[in-house]
């Protein structure tokens, strides 16, 4: 059963907010800015925001744990990232246990309503799918959110603070406001036409009908009042309270403005269906890369098992001893194979079967690394591998390529003075997830059932990731913790879709192949092949001569302006943790320490 009550705010959230509201960190603490870099002991936070990292490195200093700070900077987000996650969204949470070395993982991903079955994208008067556009910006797409089950999950295994403690430094930011910055203005703008044609949505975010300028001053006192009813009832203030019934009625009848120009099909979700949902605790994915233990997100994540399948492959090669064009090359095409298997064989591991143990085998690593050609780049979409058979070349099925996933989603690390470590990853799918805001709760729905597949992709093989009741539709987080004989090394982590996947493989392959810093990892030049015909890149791989040389492999690639935003820690002797963040892409993020190395 749910906690009824969660409890009220004590005397460390008061200080809590009142550091966040004058801007004055706690003597010893280093006061969080748009740095992307920190360095020192006590505990860390890597986010998007400064206001977020804030939020967690004020209850790491009162003595919370990484699992309470995390829950802080998530609430936070909510508030300051809105377009990109809140309560209306999902995700999923590793965790470092220091005290018996486990790393243990909590699934709140987002659920499908019991009514919606394989047929549910079809469009009923055309016989066909639903337009891609048609079908997110509607209460069709969106999933029975996890995310408040999820902190409330975690707080039961690990944290040691009230949930209504954690919620205040979020409260005081949607209560007092924060300055609009040019990356959030921007989502604003972009999203214009779609929070347009609802009214809850215009009036948060297009006051007086226009996109505010940077430096507005945004407040969400809808969102204030939200969290405050559930740190005053508990979390079933939202699965079985008033705040679900005000959900679901905005997903089931949409607040059309009443000059809206789309008439979008019904949401399916019910009260039962919030009432049902559960955070599970799931087994993470596990490999060994080089002597480095490295865990993921089991299903529905494809995450775990596709960066481990690559990671697999390309031990089968020494990468440290290849030219960077030939280390590359292989990077690319151990994603592109490891992409047509994700496609073929994960889904909700609690619906279909997934063949993980196959999949993450050294066996397999073996035939699908005989597919790659050295002096050429595969052809996308290439085929799957045969997990089940032997451990020569052999490919089966239907060639797919990935379909399009939002890109806009967020992840932190935290750390605490004990060593425990969590890697949180949260979307609410695309950017603006299905453009509703629920009516007087101040929070964006997502679009996150637009991830499963609208039709069968198969062939006469099943698809994993078709809709049915309760399903959770595959995901592309892969929220990561690496251990090195036993104790954490590496945390990290990246938004961005599919691209999610290849941004972890990268920045993993940068730092324990390459012999990069972790801040060189991050900030490196990336590209990402998903078993698509060209592999889209930032300027600065594709401008190379590295770049140069994958175009003479047979390499086509195709520009991007950036490419996840991946926050990172890690791990030296005598607690010594390097907190970092992204430099440049979407404008830098926020690393800090709770007690810093002079430098």
């Amino acid at each position: 059963m749910r906690t009824r009550r969660i409890g009220s705010a004590l005397s460390v959230g008061l200080l809590l907010a009142a550091a966040l509201t004058t801007g004055i960190a706690p003597a010893g603490a280093e006061r969080a800015g748009e740095q992307p870099l920190a360095v020192g002991r006590g505990g860390a936070v890597v986010s998007d925001t400064l206001e977020s990292t804030e939020a967690g490195i004020e209850v790491l200093r009162r003595g919370g744990t990484a699992t309470d700070a995390a829950v802080a900077v998530a609430a936070t987000l909510g508030v300051t990232d809105p377009f990109v996650a809140g309560l209306g969204g999902g995700g999923f949470f590793v965790h470092y246990n220091a005290r018996t070395r486990e790393v243990s993982t909590i699934d709140g991903r987002e659920t499908n309503p019991m009514a919606g079955d394989e047929t549910m994208f079809i469009d009923p008067e055309t016989g066909a799918p639903y337009p891609f556009g048609t079908a997110v910006t509607s209460g069709l797409s969106v999933g029975v959110p996890g995310m408040l089950a999820t902190w409330e999950r975690a707080l039961q295994r690990w944290g040691t603070r009230d949930l209504g403690e954690l919620l205040r430094p979020a409260i005081r930011v949607a209560e007092d406001g924060f300055p609009l910055d040019a990356a959030v203005r921007g989502q604003i703008a972009s999203n214009a036409d779609r929070l347009a044609q609802f009214t809850s949505s215009a009036e948060l975010f297009l006051p007086g009908g226009a996109v505010p300028e940077v430096g507005t001053l945004m407040r969400n006192p809808d969102l204030a009042d939200t969290y405050r009813e559930i740190a005053a009832h508990g979390t079933d203030a939202f699965y079985s309270g008033p705040v679900g019934r005000d959900m679901v009625a905005a997903v089931r009848t949409p607040p059309l403005a009443p000059d809206a120009t789309i008439d979008p099909p019904a949401g399916l979700m019910t009260e039962a269906d919030v009432e049902a949902y559960r955070a599970i605790d799931r087994a993470p994915t596990h490999v060994r890369y080089h002597g480095y233990d490295v865990y993921g997100m089991a299903p529905p994540s494809s995450g775990g098992i596709t960066v481990g399948e690559a990671l697999n492959i390309l031990e089968r090669f020494d990468l440290s001893d290849m030219d960077r064009a030939q280390a590359l090359h292989h990077y690319l095409e151990a994603s592109r194979l490891a992409f047509a298997d994700r496609n073929r064989y994960i889904g909700d591991a609690d619906h279909v079967d997934v063949p993980q143990r196959q999949l993450l085998s050294d066996r397999f690593a073996r035939q699908r690394a005989c597919e790659i050609d050295p002096a050429a780049a595969g052809v996308s979409p290439v085929a799957p591998g045969d997990p089940f058979g032997g451990a020569a070349c052999r490919q089966a099925g239907v060639a797919t390529p990935s379909k399009p996933e939002g890109t806009h989603t967020n992840h932190f690390v935290v750390s605490d003075r004990w060593g425990n470590v969590v890697s949180y990853t949260n979307t609410i799918e695309q950017l603006g997830g299905s453009g509703i805001v629920v009516p007087g709760r101040g929070f964006l729905l997502n679009n996150e059932l637009t991830d499963f597949n609208f039709a069968p992709t198969q062939g006469d093989a099943p698809d994993p990731n078709l809709p049915a009741p309760g399903k959770r539709p595959r995901s592309s987080m892969s929220p990561t913790i690496v251990l090195h004989h036993g104790k954490p090394f590496l945390a990290v982590g990246s938004p961005g879709g599919s691209t999610i996947i290849t941004t972890v493989l990268q920045i993993l392959v940068n730092r324990l192949d390459f012999g990069m810093s972790l801040q060189e990892a991050i900030a490196a030049p990336r590209a990402t092949q998903r078993n698509t015909p060209t592999t889209l890149a930032e300027a600065g791989f594709i401008d190379s001569p590295t770049g140069t040389r994958l175009a003479a492999l047979g390499h086509s690639f195709d520009r991007s302006t950036g490419i996840g935003i991946a926050a990172g820690l890690e791990f030296g002797p005598r607690g010594l943790v390097t907190a970092v963040g992204e430099p440049t892409r979407r404008g830098g993020t926020s690393a800090a320490v709770l007690l810093p190395t002079r430098r």
